[in-house]
């Protein structure tokens, strides 16, 4: 079962990447996600291990099934819970999955259409590159639902979305007038407006160092558009509607 599991969430149409390449992510990651876990056991202990290695629980999902099911995520939004349902374990089983993996993913860079070799890994380069390149940004933000907070933790409301009205994380996305990532973070409490988490992210001043950058986005960062109307394109604003009525000028 196992096997026919990871098959069907290994295919290109789930996961979004080729087999070879998916075995170079396993190769490439899995000793840097082991080191960073071992790092977090040395914290919780304050030493040395005190078992040999192998001892103590297992892990519900091997490393593979973690990249696995994190690709899955990042491709087609199945929530958490269902991607539980599949791997038979528990939500918060592949949330942690995702939280461990996902910055792994980032630290490697967004590789750059037509360019092998190159990978952009900072917000600074994405911005020099579009720039040259004539390239048009699309700039986004999705949601990620998470665990509740625990009570009485302090900023706990601040995970709550207005929008979506459950527990999130906020992430910022540039892609490319093709759709394609350049570049994924800023990651922010759910509450928290997307135009905030453009301007504390740092991506507001990326326009101003990059005059020739421009970008198309939704109406949630219209005052970004505000601040720069030549290059910045948000969609019209609503007609405004008193008494049931549109009122046009």
């Amino acid at each position: 079962m196992t096997h026919q599991i990871r098959a069907m969430v290994a295919h290109p149409a789930l996961c979004g990447v080729p087999e070879w390449l998916l075995g170079e992510l396993v190769t490439e990651l899995a000793a840097r996600w082991e080191a960073r876990c071992e790092s977090e056991r040395h914290g919780r202990r304050q030493g040395s291990r005190r078992r040999e290695a192998g001892a103590g629980p297992k892990y519900e999902l091997v490393f593979t099934d973690r990249l696995l099911a994190t690709l899955v995520h990042l491709r087609t939004g199945l929530t958490y819970e269902a991607l539980g349902v599949i791997y038979q374990v528990g939500k918060s089983t592949i949330g942690r999955a995702v939280a461990e993996v996902r910055p792994l993913l980032a630290a490697r860079g967004f590789a750059v259409p037509q360019r092998p070799g190159l990978r952009l890994r900072t917000l600074e380069g994405v911005f020099a590159y579009t720039e040259a390149e004539g390239v048009t940004l699309r700039i986004d933000g999705m949601e990620t639902q998470v665990r509740r907070p625990k009570a009485h933790r302090p900023g706990r409301r601040a995970f709550v979305s207005g929008k979506r009205k459950q527990n999130t994380v906020k992430t910022t996305t540039i892609s490319d007038g093709q759709g394609r990532t350049l570049w994924s973070g800023a990651v922010r409490p759910g509450r928290m407006h997307d135009q905030t988490c453009v301007r504390t992210g740092g991506i507001a001043e990326q326009f101003h160092r990059h005059p020739g950058v421009k970008a198309e986005v939704d109406d949630g960062y219209r005052g970004l558009a505000n601040d720069f109307p030549n290059r910045i394109s948000a969609p019209p604003r609503r007609p405004k509607y008193l008494d049931g009525h549109c009122h046009v000028g």
